[in-house]
């Protein structure tokens, strides 16, 4: 009798992409990000050395652009090269100001060609998350996209099909960054360290990780080589 499978179907990256990987991460404000892909990037710093990262923030102020910036700093400490771009697009019109947020995302396309870019998810009631993935994808039109979540109000989660496991003290690292470096959002109910971990508890569970933690993400397509 064969053996009872326990663990999830993996794919590498490495026979495509060798150990040097170029990944964009996307996020509409500061701490998204963190929130959605913080454990992910840990666990690919380590899986992959001297692949370069690159992340893009398109709302912030001051005292959250610094927040973000350390956090995002910490998080990516493992990576070959990081570049960390913010910009300061309008919060909460981004459909209002999209022409603007267009351009920029030509920009991006003209200067990067990574193998991976993570973004938010299509679902996600959030009109800036929503509007940042629509052009995500219009953008990146040939690339690996994985949307990440981020529990919230609306209750937009959908049913992820794909998991990065974390390991305990991966996601310990991110649980702690994002707690130690955003003062501002403390008093939002929300931003909780028990929230966040919840969540990676409850997706560890769906693809059956050894470590108690994972990360989900909608891979809308994805072609076998």
């Amino acid at each position: 009798m064969r053996a009872m499978r326990t663990v999830s179907p993996v794919l590498d990256l490495v026979p495509r992409f060798g150990n040097a990987p170029g990944i964009l991460c996307l996020g509409a404000h500061c701490d998204d990000i963190e929130i959605g892909v913080g454990g992910t990037l840990l666990e690919l710093a380590a899986r992959y050395p001297g692949a370069s990262l690159d992340c893009v923030v398109f709302a912030s102020n001051p005292p959250r652009e610094a927040e973000t910036r350390a956090a995002l700093a910490e998080l990516s400490s493992g990576f070959a090269a990081v570049t960390i771009d913010v910009q300061r697009f309008r919060n909460g019109f981004f459909p209002y100001v999209g022409a603007a947020i267009k351009d920029y995302f030509e920009s991006l396309k003209a200067r990067l060609s990574p193998d991976v870019v993570f973004t938010h998810a299509r679902e996600d009631r959030h009109q800036d998350h929503r509007e940042i993935s629509n052009l995500t994808w219009n953008t990146f039109r040939d690339h690996l996209i994985l949307e990440y979540e981020i529990a919230k109000y609306d209750g937009d989660m959908g049913q992820a099909n794909a998991y990065v496991e974390v390991s305990a003290a991966h996601a310990r690292r991110k649980l702690n960054c994002l707690v130690e470096h955003f003062a501002t959002q403390r008093s939002r109910p929300w931003f909780r360290r028990e929230n966040f971990e919840a969540l990676m508890r409850c997706r560890s569970i769906e693809c059956n990780a050894r470590s108690g933690y994972a990360e989900a993400f909608h891979a809308r397509k994805l072609r076998l080589g």
